[in-house]
């Protein structure tokens, strides 16, 4: 299913599956794929709700420029939940 997603966004995603997982996965990446790949919204508190395919989940995005492992692992699951795999 991301066969249709461009390099960059191929390339977060790989980033955000594969194992082990990856240190410097930014978060202007993530949001970037998130975007191309579902629908993004920032809500009042902060907090960015993010839906893909049925699946939704709220986070809170992080304070630094890269993207903790709990996220990293939320994302994983929200991503594989919706069918998205990196193509080999």
């Amino acid at each position: 299913m991301s066969s249709h997603l461009g390099e960059n966004h191929r390339n977060t995603l790989r980033q955000i599956t594969e194992h082990p997982k990856s240190n410097n996965v930014e978060w202007h990446d993530v949001l970037s794929l998130l975007r191309a790949v579902g629908d993004v919204t920032v809500e009042h508190n902060s907090k960015v709700k993010i839906k893909v395919g049925t699946e939704t989940i709220v986070v809170s995005p992080p304070r630094q420029k890269t993207i903790d492992e709990d996220l990293l692992v939320e994302l994983r699951h929200l991503l594989r939940a919706a069918d998205y795999a990196p193509a080999n």
